[in-house]
């Protein structure tokens, strides 16, 4: 497992929201424009899991994204993330107001971001995190880099280090054991 610092593990111990930029982040970044003028993304179902996984121990997931599509919202509707914003223009901004809405300080946020316009806010949470194809000042601003790439795990690798450092996994795979689905450590 990954080694990290202790007062980044101290302050995974507070985390309540795990906020998640979109293109580049649950993506690999590419946008498919197609004939109809619509477009296609896709999407990990390693991720789509993960975020499931943070949901059984409490952990809320958003999604906060400068782009506006429809797949975004079918995904989020798909994956129960109720907290979506997509189209911000200024994140900090959209930030702030997540923070007032839920009653959370900016330390009991996780966010995961690839790209110039996340950097004031993997500065401010409490965990940041970036995928491996992140731009690279956005790598060099972050706690943790994903050995996955965007679109690719990066996400739910982010999930099982949480999952791990709080000691929050074995709840999560005693309680797929239950049902019967063996999920290795």
């Amino acid at each position: 497992m990954t080694t990290l610092p202790v007062q980044v593990v101290a302050n995974l111990q507070k985390i309540r929201l795990i906020l998640l930029d979109v293109d580049g982040v649950l993506t690999d970044g590419r946008i498919g424009l197609l004939p109809d003028g619509g477009e296609i993304k896709f999407f990990s179902v390693y991720d789509g899991l993960a975020i499931r996984l943070a949901g059984k121990v409490g952990w809320e997931v958003g999604f906060l994204s400068g782009r506006t599509s429809e797949e975004v919202e079918a995904r989020a509707r798909e994956l129960g993330v109720e907290l979506l914003v997509q189209g911000s223009r200024d994140k900090v901004k959209d930030f702030e107001k997540i923070l007032k809405e839920r009653n959370l300080e900016a330390s009991q946020v996780a966010y995961v971001g690839d790209d110039l316009p996340d950097i004031p806010l993997l500065k401010r949470v409490g965990f940041s995190a970036a995928p491996r194809n992140a731009a690279e000042a956005v790598r060099y601003c972050v706690h943790y880099v994903t050995r996955e790439r965007g679109g690719y795990g990066a996400v739910r690798e982010v999930v099982d280090l949480l999952l791990k450092t709080t000691g929050k996994w074995e709840k999560v795979i005693e309680e797929l054991d239950q049902t019967g689905i063996m999920i290795p450590g």
